[in-house]
């Protein structure tokens, strides 16, 4: 998957489409994403804090499918949380990763026990580099058919 493709992905769910979202760059292992400051722009004249929530939630996703094998794990989030430093008056990018050890010990835990959790913790930053938003979320790798 490049990131012309994961970005036509992604927009499949409408609220990223109409907010612009776009996938920079996808590898195993690592994904960067951008929300734009248009059309995402709040009553305050900063990015919407939905926009930016979006932006630290989509990752997950890109992430998995470039990572992971599809066909015998899917994703699930168990939970999320963000906290807002200071306002985004830019576009933002994201940067996810995933260690390859940490991608080894996933696959083999969710093929023993049917699931495995992970954690993402992000920082979304804007153009001048400083962190508008740290986002953790814990996820849940399953294989298909543990969820009956």
């Amino acid at each position: 998957m490049n990131a012309e493709q994961a970005t036509e992905a992604i927009r499949a769910i409408r609220f990223v489409e109409r907010a612009g979202t776009e996938v920079l760059e996808v590898a195993p292992g690592r994904c960067v994403l951008r929300m734009p400051f248009e059309p995402n722009v709040n009553h305050f004249g900063s990015m919407y804090a939905g926009a930016l929530y979006t932006l630290g939630e989509v990752p997950g996703g890109v992430l998995f499918f470039a990572t992971f094998d599809a066909e015998r794990f899917f994703p699930l989030v168990k939970s999320s949380q963000i906290h807002y430093r200071r306002p985004a008056n830019s576009d933002v990018t994201v940067e996810a990763t995933i260690p390859r050890q940490d991608v080894e010990r996933l696959e083999a835990e969710a093929s023993a026990h049917g699931k495995a959790e992970y954690d993402l913790v992000l920082e979304l930053v804007d153009r001048d580099g400083e962190v508008v938003a740290e986002m953790t979320s814990t996820y849940q790798m399953r294989t298909h058919g543990s969820l009956r």
